[in-house]
């Protein structure tokens, strides 16, 4: 980008040929089936990530070779089965001083160089041990833009007393957001932003039976919610919610 605006500046390109060489360079075409938006992070803060869900195993490889010449890699949605077929044609980018880290509960695959300098908090409360993979998901997703991260699993309504030491505990750390999530009834997120005067972000998830299958219970229940300040992404999105609480935090700390 500087090399195009400096070959202007010298007249060496006119306005028209800059601006379609800026465009240019934004996307990269991968064959017939991908093109990369390599000018995300700049428009928005936050890399483009890769969903592994709907992808052959060598589409994704090839994306996922072709992003780590760029930098750090982030892919969402990739279950165990899927990485272990994959996992052996990923060699050549560890040995180029990548450091590749695999979560299965959170089904993320990230290759990385360096690790990111944290600033500012936020916090991540699930209500019950089945909502955690969402909340991993959420976790990664949120240090790896730069924050660091508090966590608090299992303290759901049912036993609505394990919920409020953990309240404190967070809200002493002066996190600037929390991230809630909860299947079944979906109450937790209502229950925390009755409690702090700090954003609330929800995610419901598709943990239930009965009326509460595939988590659109949840997903109404925080819709509706009485108590103010909760934001609400899609159903099992932790990848959401940390952008979102991610952008809080990053607001609050430039004010």
């Amino acid at each position: 980008m500087k090399k195009i605006l400096q070959e202007l500046i010298n007249g060496n390109l006119s306005v028209e040929e800059a601006e379609k060489m800026l465009k240019t360079m934004q996307i990269v075409e991968l064959e017939d089936f991908a093109k990369l938006d390599t000018a995300r992070d700049i428009r928005t803060g936050f890399p483009e990530a890769i969903f592994a869900e709907g992808k052959n195993d060598q589409e994704l490889v090839k994306i996922i070779q072709n992003c780590a010449k760029r930098g750090r890699v982030l892919v969402t949605r990739l279950n165990e089965d899927k990485y272990s077929k994959i996992k052996n044609e990923l060699q050549s980018i560890q040995n180029e001083d990548f450091k590749i880290e695999y979560n299965p509960k959170a089904r993320i695959l990230l290759i990385k160089d360096q690790e990111i300098e944290k600033e500012g908090k936020i916090g991540i409360i699930t209500a019950g041990t089945s909502d955690i993979p969402v909340a991993e998901e959420a976790r990664i997703v949120a240090e790896e833009a730069g924050c660091e991260v508090l966590t608090s699993y299992d303290v759901g309504v049912a036993g609505i007393h394990r919920l409020f030491s953990q309240i404190r505990r967070i809200l002493e750390e002066e996190v600037k957001a929390i991230i809630v999530v909860a299947g079944m009834e979906g109450a937790l997120p209502s229950v925390v932003a009755g409690l702090v005067d700090i954003p609330v972000i929800g995610v419901p998830t598709s943990v239930g039976y009965g009326v509460g299958t595939g988590g659109f219970t949840a997903l109404n229940a925080m819709l509706q919610s009485c108590a103010p300040g909760i934001a609400v992404v899609n159903i099992d999105n932790g990848f959401g919610a940390a952008v979102f609480a991610v952008t809080v935090v990053k607001q609050a700390l430039n004010d």
